[in-house]
């Protein structure tokens, strides 16, 4: 073999070695990334926990939550239901599910699935269509702010609370009475307008005289109080003889109220075998303003304000 050959076949054999040399002593990049996703599959993965936020971060945006459940671990359960989230919590029931339940009266007179004893506030407590039984209540310390004192005889002669009614009641009630004159009846007012002090006072005697369970047969629980809309109002004779007693039915002031009230917009507000309707016994002397088309609706179909309404019956 000549000297060329010899150096070409030298020279390969060299270039062969070192690349062989090489190979084996560098360490592989891809054993390297296995090795480091192993480690961080294995014990210090569990040990050091994520950065990313627990379903604790999304509680922390309402501060009431989180100052509740305070010590304890986040719960998991919606934030729109409080009474799963910690003893605090129950205890103060949500301000939202209270508001639901009083500033929407409709939603009982809608239906008949719901606790007919549930308590909800009127909507438009000005209203002259206003149902106030005991299932409407009247909002806290209501008062209405256009009283006065309608121009007719009562049978007392002070110029108190009870002598007031609304303009509008009160204007009707002065034309009835005149209506009422002219046919020979002589009418006089017993009690119009009741603060809700008043009638706390008053249901508080009638319980403490017959009991709660008979009080509330004849008496509504301060707030309940048709008195207190200042459209409602208790009448007699001018004697004053059977004033909201059960012994003015079928007197000559009861038949004309039953014959005539309604074409002042009065109507005969807890009438005779409707009890279970309006929760109350019967009460001739009672009447309430509604306005001249719902009062003659009433009186021609013989129901209740509850009826017309089509509203749930109250609680017995």
């Amino acid at each position: 073999m000549s000297k060329t050959g010899k150096i070409v076949i030298l020279f390969i054999i060299v270039i062969a070695v070192g690349w062989g040399i090489g190979k084996y002593s560098s360490p592989s990049p891809s054993a390297s990334q296995e090795e480091g996703a192993s480690a961080g599959a294995g014990n210090d993965l569990q040990a050091q926990p994520s950065t990313a936020p627990e379903p604790s971060a999304v509680a922390s945006d309402t501060p009431e939550e989180t100052g509740a459940n305070t010590g304890s671990e986040p719960s998991t359960a919606p934030t729109d239901k409080p009474d799963n989230s910690g003893n605090q919590a129950s205890a103060e029931p949500s301000p939202t599910a209270t508001a639901t339940a009083t500033d929407k009266p409709s939603d009982a007179g809608s239906g008949g699935s719901g606790d007919p004893s549930a308590e909800l506030t009127a909507a438009e407590p000005e209203s002259l269509e206003a149902i106030i039984n005991k299932q409407y209540k009247l909002p806290d310390g209501y008062k209405p702010a256009d009283l006065v004192y309608p121009d007719v005889p009562f049978i007392f002669s002070e110029k108190i609370e009870k002598r007031m009614m609304r303009k509008a009641a009160a204007t009707a009630l002065e034309r009835m009475f005149a209506g009422a004159k002219k046919d020979g009846v002589h009418l006089a007012g017993v009690s119009g307008y009741r603060s809700e002090a008043t009638q706390t006072r008053l249901f508080n005697n009638y319980v403490a005289k017959d009991g709660e369970e008979k009080a509330r047969t004849y008496s509504a629980v301060p707030g309940h109080s048709e008195h207190q809309t200042g459209l409602a109002i208790d009448l007699s004779g001018t004697t004053g003889k059977c004033a909201a007693e059960s012994c003015f039915a079928g007197t000559e002031e009861a038949n004309w109220l039953a014959a005539h009230a309604a074409e002042y917009g009065f109507i005969i507000r807890y009438p005779e075998g409707k009890q279970a309707i309006t929760g109350y016994m019967y009460e001739p002397w009672h009447v309430r303003y509604v306005g001249k088309d719902i009062a003659t609706s009433i009186a021609e179909r013989g129901i209740t304000l509850e009826e017309y309404f089509d509203a749930v019956p109250v609680s017995k």
